[in-house]
């Protein structure tokens, strides 16, 4: 698939945050152009509207993983979480791609001021949730602190089955959930491709093997679509899973590795194909509840151009490499 030239002139129309991986991963501009553009996200558009919202102690809303106050607020009862505080910041300034230099500082104020809801954990030690603690783990590579022990932690919590789960700790499950699995692989790859360090590439080539078996899709036992969550693509889409958010992860993965895409990836590369539009789109879902800074993307059932951008890359990819049949199936 090649992606059209007028999505090429569409898609393009957008923040800095969206505009450098369209150049980088549709339009083939030579990288000068791309980091040119990926620049100005810490002065312009979303990043810089995000940074500018930085509390002076490093956190974001006063808070780790929810703003200060929140579970003595009415806000608590609402539906969903808000999305304002110092992990999802992070997160979305990372993905968005800015440079780690803007927040110069800011790991040593986390260090020292940041604590995790969870018995009053210190930020960059992580908690018992796989999801925060994927999403720890690559932030705090990205911004240079010591996660080395966070990183110790994940293939000590991988459950019997060959995946993670957030409910596990607390003892509420001992079989794996694609959500986490999802964000635990995520998190691992990000720590390894900042760091260099591959310590942590056979636990998270297990945790890709539990989403494989299953085609991204089903259920192992009874080979039933696990949820219709997979089909259901939304931007941002924080923690939640989708087969379009896992392809784009094993795209991730494959450039990272020079590997084949996995055959398994077949039935859930046809999910993602069907829901492209006529006009090559992908239409925003409903979008996940809970206060935001502000909106990064368009309301339910219109065109996304974030969306868009990953699944005409998460095609092309697909498309254009040569397909490796799994052991399993060419034994």
């Amino acid at each position: 698939m090649t992606t059209a030239p007028r999505l090429l002139d569409w898609l393009p129309d957008s923040d800095p945050a969206l505009r450098w991986q369209v150049e980088r991963d549709l339009a083939a501009a030579p990288p000068g152009v791309w980091e040119a553009t990926r620049a100005r996200v810490a002065t312009e558009g979303f990043g810089a509207a995000l940074l500018a919202k930085q509390d002076a102690d490093g956190q974001w809303a006063g808070g780790a993983f929810f703003p200060a106050g929140f579970f003595d607020s009415p806000e608590a009862k609402e539906p969903g979480q808000p999305w304002v505080a110092t992990t999802w910041a992070l997160k979305d300034l990372r993905e968005w791609g800015l440079d780690a230099s803007a927040l110069a500082g800011t790991a040593e104020k986390l260090a020292a001021n940041s604590r995790w809801e969870y018995d009053d954990l210190p930020y960059w030690g992580g908690e018992v949730d796989v999801c925060i603690n994927s999403y720890t783990l690559a932030s705090g590579a990205w911004l240079g602190a010591d996660v080395s022990a966070l990183a110790a932690w994940f293939p000590g919590h991988r459950l019997a089955d060959g995946g993670w789960n957030c409910e596990a700790e607390e003892g509420d499950s001992v079989r794996s959930s694609f959500h986490s699995t999802l964000n635990a692989v995520r998190g691992m790859l990000a720590y390894e491709q900042l760091t260099g360090d591959r310590a942590l590439r056979d636990a998270r080539h297990g945790g890709e093997e539990y989403l494989l078996e299953r085609h991204l899709l089903n259920r192992l036992s009874t080979g039933e679509p696990v949820g219709e969550f997979v089909s259901r693509f939304v931007y941002p889409n924080r923690h939640r899973y989708s087969a379009l958010a896992a392809l784009d992860h094993f795209r991730d993965a494959s450039l990272h590795e020079r590997s084949d895409p996995d055959a398994r990836l077949a039935d859930a590369v046809e999910v993602v194909r069907s829901a492209r539009q006529p006009d090559g789109t992908w239409l925003q879902t409903t979008p996940l509840a809970g206060r935001t800074w502000f909106d990064v993307d368009v309301p339910e059932g219109q065109p996304s151009r974030w969306l868009t951008l990953i699944g005409a890359r998460v095609l092309e990819w697909w498309e254009g490499g040569s397909v490796r049949e799994s052991p399993a199936a060419s034994s």
